[in-house]
């Protein structure tokens, strides 16, 4: 089910490392990409109906559900799922209320006044994949972070299906995270109207959320229009372990990671080859009970048992990585835990899988992938407002530092910008 690479070998570890690139965007992407976005900048709204009927198969004379409908829809959501989108809400806003930044000023010696305005963005847009599952989580994970930052004005874009409805969960999780409208469109297109503006459809200024390769190739391509949160690749996970985990519990969490992608990463790296060997037996009864397609076409592409020297190495090699999940299931998680700083979100314990962080626990799923986890950092509300710089200055603080406003404009040759200082004397 899965190889078993060794470390100490060059040419395994590699390989090891080359998983995550065998999954690069195809070539055919960005060119298909670059068409659709010309058509929405062509035809505006009356193009991404087209497209939307093209690729979804949906006819909306308004692609924005209508309230009432919005309504109904979220009225099929079954309690269960109802109370728990409320709970992970709660938890959300509660986690990401320290977040966002504040305003501040500062008083210089001669009267001047320095503020730092936080200001929210006027509109986000919420990307929300329908494709192969439905994903109301992602909803309260961006949608309520935006609306907890101050943004009036939030957009949930998502899919539609040929009838024109969404899933009621999505529905669902919309109202419960405070959004204001939704869109129904998907893919490349949807990104184009919501970072162009297409008629009815307003310019946003950031778009964030995750989505399949013609949707991170549109941010890319339109990311000096609109503010995006990640150019977001396959979902990974990376599991260090050693002799005290248990086998099941370490395949359990791999097939959970492979079953969101066939180009998912899914990797085990520990010092315990006997470790490796039960967790390859756990991944082939797990799978033989409870048969999961799209997780073991994953996991037979790019799923391996890393084996390390040492648990030192073991966890070198997992920051190396930088990986988006990373699980830490060793006899002392907490010295561990700041041996790997580059990952993106670490969950610590044999009772904390990736799903707690996915559904319920309140930090952001939204997260670097492919390695970004080394500069870049999970979704939060500071990416839904700007910063404002104001300066004002009276008479006496412009006199107290005319001197050496000039001095430097001499030096850069730019003698206007000392002039504009000397007339005020």
């Amino acid at each position: 089910m899965i190889r078993v690479l060794d470390l100490a070998d060059p040419g395994q570890r590699a390989q090891a490392a080359g998983l995550r690139a065998a999954a690069a965007t195809p070539p055919e992407v960005a060119p298909a990409v670059s068409r659709i976005i010309a058509e929405v900048r062509a035809g505006g709204e009356a193009a991404l109906r087209e497209l939307t009927r093209r690729f979804d198969g949906a006819d909306l004379p308004d692609p924005f559900l209508p309230s009432s409908e919005w309504d109904a829809l979220a009225a099929r959501c079954s309690e269960p799922v109802r109370a728990a989108l409320q709970k992970a809400a709660q938890r959300v806003r509660a986690f990401h209320a320290p977040q966002v930044p504040q305003s501040y000023e500062q008083r210089l010696p001669d009267g001047g006044l320095l503020r730092c305005l936080v200001v929210p963005l006027a509109r986000a847009a919420c990307y929300v994949p329908g494709g192969r599952a439905v994903y109301p989580s992602t909803v309260i994970m961006t949608a309520a972070v935006a609306r907890l930052a101050g943004v009036p004005e939030v957009i949930v874009a998502t899919p539609p299906r040929r009838d024109g409805s969404i899933a009621p969960e999505v529905a669902a999780a919309a109202r419960i995270a405070g959004a204001t409208r939704i869109l129904r469109a998907g893919g490349a297109q949807a990104v184009a109207a919501l970072a162009i503006g297409a008629g009815a459809i307003p310019r946003c200024d950031v778009i964030v959320g995750p989505g399949n390769a013609y949707v991170t190739e549109a941010k890319r391509q339109l990311s000096g229009e609109v503010r995006i949160d990640s150019l977001a690749g396959p979902t990974e996970v990376a599991i260090v372990a050693d002799a005290s985990a248990d086998a099941r519990l370490v395949a359990a969490d791999l097939i959970a990671q492979a079953e969101h992608d066939p180009l998912a990463l899914a990797l085990l790296v520990t010092a315990d080859r006997a470790l490796a060997q039960a967790v390859q037996a756990a991944l082939e009864a797990e799978l033989r009970d409870r048969p999961n397609r799209i997780a073991i076409e994953s996991l037979r592409a790019r799923g391996a048992a890393v084996v390390a020297r040492s648990l030192e190495e073991a966890l070198a090699f997992a920051d190396e990585l930088a990986p988006e999940h990373l699980e830490l299931l060793v006899r002392e998680p907490a010295a561990a835990l700041y041996r790997i700083p580059h990952a993106a979100a670490v969950f610590v314990g044999p009772y904390a899988p990736v799903p707690v962080g996915d559904y319920l626990a309140g930090p952001n799923h939204t997260l670097p992938t492919s390695g970004t986890a080394r500069f870049a950092s999970p979704l939060c509300a500071s990416d839904f407002v700007r910063r404002q710089n104001v300066i004002e200055y009276g008479a006496r603080q412009l006199a107290a530092d005319a001197a050496e406003i000039r001095a430097l404009a001499e030096a850069e040759g730019l003698h206007a910008h000392g002039r504009a200082v000397e007339v005020r004397k």
